[in-house]
């Protein structure tokens, strides 16, 4: 399969969440398959609704954002430096993750210090950094319609996007933009979710995706953090 753009994420290992959040998003990256959606009694909106900017996605964590391939890099050696690079890379061990309104959105954010993961997230952005693309015009012009602090307008002029290094939060998203009605989304999903998240939160893998010409993203390579 051809694909347009590139990322790595952090993916669920299979398990309890990955099998719920490929459900409720709708969409299995490991399989890149379509999953029938949960019944999740008392939600303010369909559950098709909730999910439908996060879907092609599949459940994740961001560590380095979706990139176009520079001019002279094949994916193949992509593919192989990011294998190194888990070689080198440790596990990292958090106290877990926690259900919460992030702005507009729902997802899933680390309880306690991220710093650990940050550093993390940091070096892949560093040492992948030479497949980027840059980012286009029309590219810039989108992301600074989200007024962007100085700090943030520099990291995306550094590395394609604002928020990484000192700036990366680390969530993975549930939801698109659901507004006065997050808190009912939160109250529906906890029984569901609080039951089969980490504790302690371990990222002991990363995962090269790729997305399809119909935008939807899929595993290329899972790897094991050996470092």
């Amino acid at each position: 399969m051809q694909f347009r753009r590139y990322g790595i994420y952090y993916t669920p290992c299979p398990g309890a969440l990955a099998d719920f959040g490929a459900a409720w998003l709708g969409w299995d990256v490991t399989t890149g398959a379509d999953v029938a959606h949960p019944d999740v009694d008392g939600l303010p909106l369909p559950v098709t609704e909730i999910t439908a900017t996060p879907r092609k996605y599949g459940l994740h964590g961001t560590i380095k954002p979706p990139f176009f391939l520079a001019d002279g890099t094949q994916i193949d050696d992509l593919a192989q430096t990011f294998a190194t690079l888990c070689t080198r890379l440790a596990p990292i061990t958090l106290d877990g993750l926690v259900l919460a309104r992030l702005g507009s959105f729902i997802a899933l954010k680390i309880d306690g210090d991220q710093t650990a993961l940050a550093d993390l997230a940091g070096t892949v952005v560093r040492d992948l950094d030479n497949f980027r693309a840059p980012p286009t015009k029309a590219e810039l012009e989108r992301r600074r319609k989200s007024s962007l602090s100085a700090r943030q307008d520099a990291l995306l002029t550094q590395w394609g996007y604002p928020y990484v290094m000192d700036e990366f939060r680390f969530h993975i998203t549930l939801s698109g933009r659901v507004g006065k009605n997050a808190e009912a989304t939160i109250a529906a999903l906890t029984p569901h979710v609080t039951p089969i998240l980490p504790n302690p939160f371990v990222v002991n893998s990363l995962t090269l995706v790729g997305e399809d010409d119909a935008g939807m993203f899929h595993e290329i390579q899972r790897h094991t953090l050996t470092g």
